[in-house]
């Protein structure tokens, strides 16, 4: 019997059969607002130099990114569950790079790799709030540092049925609920927040 595709996959997996490896696939809108999301994951949690876990890598965009801008980690592990996008992130060939083929919701245990930050950028934009919520709290478990990641914050980003959002106060709250030492940004792109959550020192 074949395995039922979840449905915070299943438009990676329609896109990636009409698209390949391709942008689109992906489910930004442009290449700019990839971007523009990226620099915010790095305004809050400067990335150089450190082990960096990309959770929903697709092509490793996010290491592409960090290289151009002189701030390349000092490990890199990208976790990606559509065939065609971690091929081509497979086919780069970074250094100090992996590529990881797995489904990260459905087996958290690949997040525990031992990174100093945990990354996440759209790859939750799929998922339901219960999913959204459990993951992210396994991804604070999982970073030895540093969890950042960005989300939809309003309906405006998010007309695709497939998308969901969710309010940025809510998600601010739950962040605060894992760490005290939580900061915030939402002046890149409307309808877009991204949120990193840091360990407390010891």
């Amino acid at each position: 019997m074949p395995t039922r595709i979840p449905p915070y996959l299943a438009p990676y997996l329609l896109a990636a059969k009409q698209h390949g490896d391709a942008f689109p696939t992906l489910l930004w809108a442009t290449p700019a607002t990839q971007a523009a999301r990226f620099a915010a994951l790095c305004r809050l949690c400067p990335m150089a130099g450190k082990s960096v876990l990309d959770v929903g890598c697709g092509r490793a965009d996010l290491l592409d990114f960090l290289i151009s801008r002189n701030q390349k980690p000092h490990h890199y592990v990208g976790i990606e569950a559509v065939p065609e996008l971690a091929d081509a992130a497979d086919r780069k060939r970074h250094p100090d790079c992996i590529i990881v083929r797995a489904d990260f919701i459905r087996d958290p245990l690949r997040l525990f790799v031992g990174a100093d930050v945990v990354a996440f950028s759209g790859s939750l934009n799929t998922a339901d709030p219960d999913t959204f919520y459990a993951t992210l709290s396994r991804a604070y478990e999982a970073a030895a540092e540093s969890l950042v990641f960005n989300f939809l914050c309003s309906s405006g980003l998010a007309a695709a049925s497939y998308l969901t959002w969710h309010r940025r106060d809510d998600v601010l709250h739950f962040a605060r609920s894992l760490s005290p030492n939580v900061k915030l940004l939402d002046d890149y792109l409307d309808g877009d927040c991204t949120i990193a959550v840091h360990h407390p020192p010891e």
